[in-house]
């Protein structure tokens, strides 16, 4: 599968989640002005859940994360910091399909941070996210300026539109490429 192996590997997730990356993308002065106590939430590609935790903080006690990753491992990880944290009841742990996330449930937010450059249609992918999401729900798009051109994200861009996601804003991120859509 070529979806396989352009993916992160599981075992390279803890040296990405440090404290040096976090102080690069702070995940709670990333997300800030985006999630709100109560919320439904979407973590896709969530990783060894760097965002996910910090997530499950901002929608409180009666908010809810979905944190979606293709790898078990990864969603092993987020598991044992959900424990380790007492967050366990605000998140949902949910491994997708190759080319399918497979969520039925409707989002406030969804974040694709670094991760939309591994996806094997954009496209496709771009309309199951929105389909998601709720009625004026967000999408926030980041991606690894030194890993795709600007070209490759004009591409996703232009996929989010044919998706029905209307660009927002472009928040300043970091060595990032950003977009926030909303659902159109």
């Amino acid at each position: 599968m070529i979806y396989l192996s352009r993916i992160c590997p599981w075992w390279l997730a803890r040296a990405l989640d440090n404290p040096i990356r976090r102080l690069i993308h702070n995940p709670k002065k990333i997300l800030s002005g985006y999630i709100e106590s109560g919320e439904t939430v979407l973590d896709i590609g969530c990783g060894s859940g760097t965002f996910t935790i910090s997530m499950a903080k901002m929608v409180g006690e009666n908010g809810k994360v979905i944190a979606v990753d293709i790898q078990e491992e990864m969603l092993q990880m987020v598991r044992q910091k959900a424990a380790e944290e007492g967050l366990e009841s605000r998140i949902i742990t949910l491994k997708s399909e190759p080319k399918r996330i497979g969520i039925a449930e409707k989002v406030d937010f969804a974040l694709a941070f670094y991760m939309v450059h591994e996806v094997p249609d954009v496209e496709v992918f771009l309309k199951e996210i929105a389909k998601t999401l709720k009625p004026n729900g967000e999408l926030l798009i980041v991606e690894p300026v030194l890993h795709v051109s600007a070209s490759s994200f004009k591409k996703t861009l232009e996929a989010a539109l044919l998706a029905g996601l209307k660009p927002i804003s472009e928040p300043a991120i970091r060595f990032s490429r950003s977009m926030l859509f909303q659902l159109a």
